[in-house]
């Protein structure tokens, strides 16, 4: 395959972005529409977790050293620095958590955002894709091939074929946002829909992290991997609650007909 096309192209990168946003708050307006929720406080709760989201994840990636000495200056990472996606999701969840408070809004709104994240990470992954290190090597005849000029720009191994880690991501975030359109209906409880779909993000990243290539700090696993690690008995508590209440109902209408 051939390298990459704009090799750390900031401009390209943020277009990306920019439409993945867009295409998920246009999402976001048909299910309210949908739905029947006319709430203008919807709104409010959809502008603060974009803007937390992506705030958390360009401040997400300065907390690489427990002493705060040993990271950049915080203004010249602000520029310059990486993203982190999983830093994001934390922030955006922290915006809607805030903006619920503030407007008083009650009601779980995970349901009308998780088809919508997933498409709009399915879109902005294509800007990563284009722009920056895909993975490590295949060991392999296959993969994204790099130029020692475009190494020098986003780092990773020149000439041999690299895992395109973003694709992956890309063909999983499609995958989950038909699966979240086609039962976005189906689940008892509102919200459960966006839990079940961050768990599955969580497996999926937590694996892709082995052939992304990011530093491996501590037992053979990156950042990412210990950040999912630590949040995983919070997932594990919540999708036992779905799915305890799915096997209840499927028992209740059993019992129903049976």
């Amino acid at each position: 395959m051939i390298g990459l096309p704009f090799a750390g192209d900031g401009l390209v990168h943020g277009i990306f972005m920019t439409l993945g946003i867009a295409a998920g708050l246009a999402v976001f307006a048909f299910e309210r529409h949908r739905r029947g929720l006319h709430d203008d406080r919807l709104w409010v709760i959809a502008g603060l977790s974009v803007a937390l989201g992506a705030f958390g994840s360009r401040l997400g990636t300065w907390f690489q050293f427990i002493d705060p000495r040993q990271n950049e200056p915080i203004a010249l990472w602000w520029t310059d620095g990486n993203r982190s996606i999983l830093a994001g999701l934390v922030g955006a969840w922290i915006g809607v958590w805030i903006g619920k408070l503030i407007t008083r809004y009650k009601a779980s709104t995970g349901d009308l955002f998780a088809p919508a994240v997933a498409l709009a990470m399915a879109i902005g992954r294509v800007g990563c894709l284009l722009t920056e290190n895909p993975g490590i090597p295949t060991g392999g005849s296959w993969g994204i091939v790099l130029t020692p000029a475009q190494t020098a720009v986003v780092g990773g191994v020149a000439d041999v074929g690299l895992h395109p880690s973003f694709a992956y991501e890309i063909v999983f975030q499609l995958v989950a946002f038909w699966w979240l359109w086609r039962h976005r209906d189906s689940l008892s409880k509102p919200g459960e829909l966006f839990i079940v779909y961050v768990a599955a993000y969580a497996l999926f990243r937590f694996g892709v992290e082995f052939v992304r290539g990011n530093e491996a700090v501590w037992w053979g696993l990156s950042r990412p991997q210990w950040f999912l690690l630590a949040m995983l008995p919070l997932l594990g508590w919540r999708l036992r609650a779905v799915f305890s209440k799915a096997r209840s109902s499927v028992a209740i209408e059993g019992n129903r007909y049976g």
